[in-house]
């Protein structure tokens, strides 16, 4: 079974695209409102010709208008291509227009963001685009209440690779400063099953690996941690505290020698 995961795994590749724009200027800046790496056009052909050919595309999206531009090319795509599992991802997915959110569910496009940027961006981000878009600018709890598939990762070496710094962010979204100790934007604040879901279920499915990973099941890799604390017991702002006692890949301690019991 892992054989046969790993044949088709290399078998499918990622197109990745970038680019960083917004509908309205920055705040603090306003002949600015960021760029697109490419021509919109170019753009859409190069997602068509990819998903044409049964490449799975990832595009870096940072800002209103970047993501809506995206989310249209992804749609023309669809409706030109056909129905079919792709599973076209916006990396970042940051400063959402509200129009825009319940789309990615729509649309069945995963949302990959960094939770920890929201707790580093949240010390500045309100100088740049204001207090009415930093309401969507990190939309957890928006995103899942749409039945987005969301995922998360590091963006490391911008922020730490721990996932346990990412859990904490999300569920506490206070800001690395101090000056947040409710949470940054808080209503956008999710709990602790759904931010190891991200790391988790949601992020081998958003990889087309969920048949192999994700979860502890018969048949799969057994990849797993043991921790130092229970992150559903413990108080949210001691998150960032826990640390890993043991790592297992395949079933395989490859880390740790402390007993956990």
């Amino acid at each position: 079974m892992v054989e046969k995961w790993l044949a088709e795994r290399f078998c499918r590749r990622l197109i990745r695209f970038t680019c960083r724009s917004i509908h309205e200027p920055y705040s603090d800046k306003l002949e600015d409102k960021g760029l697109f790496i490419v021509d919109v056009y170019s753009l859409y052909q190069w997602v068509s010709n990819a998903d044409n050919n049964d490449l799975q595309v990832t595009v870096h999206a940072i800002g209103d208008r970047a993501n809506n531009t995206i989310l249209n090319t992804f749609e023309r795509v669809i409706e030109e291509n056909g129905n079919r599992d792709r599973r076209f991802r916006i990396e970042h997915a940051q400063h959402l227009a509200n129009n825009d959110i319940y789309r990615f569910s729509k649309l069945n496009v995963i949302a990959s963001m960094q939770s920890y940027h929201a707790i580093d961006d949240g010390r500045w981000a309100i100088e740049l685009i204001g207090e009415e878009r930093i309401k969507s600018t990190y939309a957890f709890k928006s995103l899942l209440d749409a039945n987005t598939t969301l995922v998360f990762s590091s963006d490391w070496p911008i922020a730490p690779a721990s996932p346990i710094y990412g859990v904490y962010a999300a569920v506490t979204r206070q800001t690395t400063d101090g000056k947040n100790p409710d949470g940054w934007v808080p209503e956008q604040k999710i709990n602790v099953a759904e931010a190891l879901m991200t790391y988790t279920k949601n992020a081998a499915y958003s990889s087309f690996d969920e048949n192999i990973k994700g979860t502890l099941e018969s048949g799969k890799l057994a990849d797993f941690v043991i921790l130092s604390e229970d992150l559903f017991s413990i108080e949210p702002n001691k998150i960032k505290d826990v640390h890993v006692l043991q790592t297992y890949i395949g079933g395989n301690k490859v880390f740790g020698e402390l007993c956990c019991y």
